[in-house]
């Protein structure tokens, strides 16, 4: 298994208070078996939330693919469901 996950955290203020200070742990909560696969970055300002359309607060982009409204668990799933593809 030799595919990488990119995952980008959006940390700014309105995701930060929204709640990606959580999905920020993300590294810490990854099980062992995606720890070498998964590389995470976090980014100041995504800039998703200037535009509703692209939903709610906290943005997670995992592999080009933005999640709005983002949880921790949700993160999680997805980073699951790619690795399993």
């Amino acid at each position: 298994m030799d595919k990488k996950i990119k995952v980008t955290i959006c940390s700014g203020t309105a995701c930060f208070v929204m709640g990606s200070s959580d999905i920020l742990l993300l590294e810490e909560k990854l099980p062992e078996h995606l720890k070498n696969i998964v590389e995470i970055d976090g980014a100041t300002c995504l800039g998703y939330c200037k535009d509703l359309s692209n939903g709610k607060a906290p943005f997670v982009v995992i592999n080009g693919e933005i999640i709005s409204a983002a949880t921790l668990p949700m993160v999680l799933n997805k980073i699951e469901e790619i690795a399993n593809a």
